[in-house]
């Protein structure tokens, strides 16, 4: 089981600049048995395993419970996982194109180093998860619910955060390209130490996060367009 981390500032209290800092999972998984022959199936109970280099391409899993587990090198291409709970587990190199997670419950997780393109988790809940690494495209979150989560070393290409909310969300040396951000709601998300921040839709939405003075320099014109700001150069 996972031991409730705290953040920078420790729970519930003050981080850097006065942003409140995501609370971490710590975990420690216990021994972990292989996953045996077979396939995922639908509402599964899957405790204490071990899926290694495991390929689950199109299969259906939708409804399962994962706890205390380790998916390592695994396929999830067009893999099935809709109102899937992933509890206390740690997801290292996952790759897969169209992976449906869409109203799922990630809580106590890590995603280390996955590639993944074009993944569902829109409507899902995440709270104390770490994204460290890896790339991924097209990550539709809209409407979902994100608190304590930390994207950290990983570039998210055109992710879409319409109509989402966030709280105590933290952006570390990732790169955001093409961000939408429409109708998000946001509460102590801290964007300072993102390595990119190209912002498409929704920069009216920045309201409860915090930048940078060079963040808000970048992001001069696009504010000045969205308050309909004319900028010419002086006489």
């Amino acid at each position: 089981m996972a031991r409730r981390a705290t953040g920078a500032g420790g729970a519930g209290g003050a981080g850097r600049g006065g942003v409140k800092g995501a609370r971490r999972p710590e975990l420690r998984l216990p021994p972990l048995e292989p996953f045996g022959e077979g396939e995922l199936e639908p509402d599964g109970d899957y405790d204490g395993l071990e899926f290694r280099e495991q390929d689950l391409t199109g299969q259906d899993g939708a409804g399962a419970r994962f706890m205390d587990c380790a998916l390592t090198g695994c396929a999830l291409d067009g893999t099935r996982l809709h109102h899937a709970r992933i509890l206390d587990s740690v997801l290292t190199g996952l790759r897969g194109v169209g992976t449906d997670l869409a109203e799922a419950t990630l809580r106590d997780v890590e995603l280390v180093d996955a590639r993944l393109g074009g993944v569902q988790l829109h409507g899902a809940a995440l709270e104390r998860v770490v994204i460290r690494g890896g790339k991924i495209d097209y990550l539709n979150l809209r409407k979902a619910r994100l608190k304590d989560v930390v994207f950290e070393g990983c570039v998210l290409v055109e992710p879409d955060f319409g109509g989402a909310r966030l709280e105590r969300v933290e952006f570390v040396d990732c790169a955001l390209k093409g961000v939408d951000l429409t109708g998000v709601t946001l509460a102590e998300v801290d964007l300072r130490q993102a390595a990119e921040l190209d912002i498409a839709r929704g920069v009216d939405r920045l309201s409860g996060a915090v930048i940078s003075s060079g963040q808000l320099l970048d992001l001069a014109p696009v504010l000045a367009a969205q308050l309909g700001i004319r900028v010419e150069a002086g006489a």
